[in-house]
C-alpha cells in the first residue's frame, strides 16, 4: 500500500466495517509507524481490497482485512490474508493474531483454512453492537523467504 492507495482503501474500509479507521490513521501507519505493514490487492489497476498488520519482535497482530463487496467470494480475501501473513513471516513473525466478529462465518472459514484458531474471546469488542470478537492464532506461518529485502532492512557488516 502507498499514501496514493488511502481513498481507495478508505472507501473499502467505510463500506465494510461501522467503525472504519481514519484516512489519517493510514497515513500515520504508512509514515510513520514502523512497525506495520499494508498490502493492497488490485484488479485491473483498481484496488479491491487491503490488509495490514503490525510486527513486534516475533509477534504480529493483523490489524484489518477488507474485501470490495462486489469481489467477495472469489478468493481474494484468503490471497491477501496468505500475502500478509507472508509478509509479517519474512518480517521475523513466528506468529499472527487477529480478532473476528464471532457473526462472520466467512472470514472465520478463510482464517481456519490458513491455520488460524481461536485462543480466546473478547468480550463486547466491537462497540456498535456490543457483539464478542474472537481472537485467533496462526502458529504456523509460512516460511521466510530468505532472500526477502525491503528498503527498511539492515545488513549486517
Amino acid at each position: 500500500m502507498t499514501l496514493h492507495d488511502i481513498d481507495e482503501v478508505c472507501k473499502i474500509d467505510q463500506a465494510s466495517f461501522a467503525r472504519p479507521w481514519p484516512r489519517e490513521s493510514y497515513a500515520h501507519d504508512l509514515t510513520e509507524n514502523k512497525c506495520a505493514r499494508y498490502l493492497v490487492a488490485e484488479k485491473d489497476g483498481k484496488v479491491i481490497g487491503f490488509a495490514g498488520g503490525w510486527v513486534v519482535l516475533d509477534e504480529s497482530q493483523i490489524t484489518n482485512i477488507a474485501i470490495e463487496e462486489s469481489e467477495r467470494g472469489h478468493g481474494y480475501g484468503k490471497a491477501l490474508t496468505f500475502a500478509l501473513l507472508q509478509y509479517l513471516s519474512n518480517l521475523g513473525a513466528a506468529s499472527s493474531t487477529l480478532e473476528v466478529r464471532e457473526s462472520n462465518l466467512r472470514a472465520r472459514h478463510v482464517y481456519e483454512t490458513l491455520g488460524f484458531f481461536k485462543v480466546g474471546k473478547r468480550k463486547r469488542y466491537y462497540e456498535d453492537n456490543g457483539e464478542d470478537a474472537l481472537l485467533l492464532l496462526c502458529d504456523h506461518m509460512p516460511e521466510a523467504d530468505p532472500d526477502f529485502e525491503e528498503e527498511e532492512t539492515v545488513h549486517e557488516a
